[in-house]
């Protein structure tokens, strides 16, 4: 980018900055609506990323941005996050639930992306089953293509919708069909969707310690961070 303000889309459309920031405002708001039963329990995470070839510059990013998940919950609360990820001919895979950022990077580190189809609906089918074991309070789900039928994923979506796991969608580029499917997902499972710029990390930073935060502890852990970008979106929230 050569101006400050405007941000390129991948379609060489250019969008403002504030635009960007108001719909991650946008998202950290509804979040913020959603509020976790069972609070005395460890919040569950569950962390999927489309791993096919194209994903690497953001895979890469997502390692190194993973710690402020955890910097997000308040001492008194704990975090389990499990990475789920797809990549290659038919391989999707989850780890181990780990409780810090140290673990987590370990994990995403061995991983390289391969390319491939997308995945999304073992990821969906994987996160009901895990979540009939035991609660998962949020899901993330980051990509930026659906090579799938996107009906047959909208009634998985609605089906973890009705089992109460919320998935937050996080989109990287403007693909327009992507973007209205992801929406749906988000919808039908009464979560949310908001759309990040690969080239800011700091949007995706955000995005990422606001769930975290939801998934410790609702919305009462979300108001309580106190990083620079959670205080500025929420000081846009407040002042609406």
């Amino acid at each position: 980018m050569s101006e400050k303000n405007p941000t390129t889309r991948r379609d060489g459309v250019v969008q403002q900055q504030g635009a960007v920031r108001d719909e991650i405002a946008s998202f950290v708001e509804k979040v913020g609506k959603l509020a976790r039963p069972n609070a005395a329990e460890d919040g569950r995470l569950l962390f999927a990323m489309d791993a096919t070839m194209s994903r690497q510059p953001t895979w890469d990013m997502a390692v190194s941005l993973q710690a402020g998940m955890f910097e997000a919950i308040p001492d008194d609360a704990h975090l389990q996050v499990q990475l789920l990820y797809f990549r290659g001919l038919g391989e999707c895979r989850a780890s181990k639930w780990v409780k810090d950022a140290s673990a987590l990077a370990r994990l995403m580190s061995g991983i390289a992306c391969q390319g491939g189809n997308t995945q999304i609906g073992k990821v969906f089918n994987h996160a009901r089953d895990e979540h009939k074991k035991r609660r998962i309070n949020a899901m993330v789900f980051v990509g930026d293509a659906i090579e799938e039928d996107v009906d047959a994923l909208c009634a998985k979506a609605g089906e973890l919708g009705l089992l109460g796991l919320p998935i937050f969608v996080f989109q990287e580029g403007r693909d327009a069909r992507v973007e209205a499917a992801f929406r749906e997902f988000a919808r039908l499972s009464k979560g949310a969707y908001a759309r990040f710029d690969n080239s800011a990390p700091g949007q995706l930073a955000a995005l990422l310690k606001a769930v975290a935060a939801f998934a410790s502890g609702g919305r009462a852990h979300l108001r309580l961070q106190q990083n620079g970008e959670a205080r500025a979106l929420l000081a846009q929230i407040e002042g609406r």
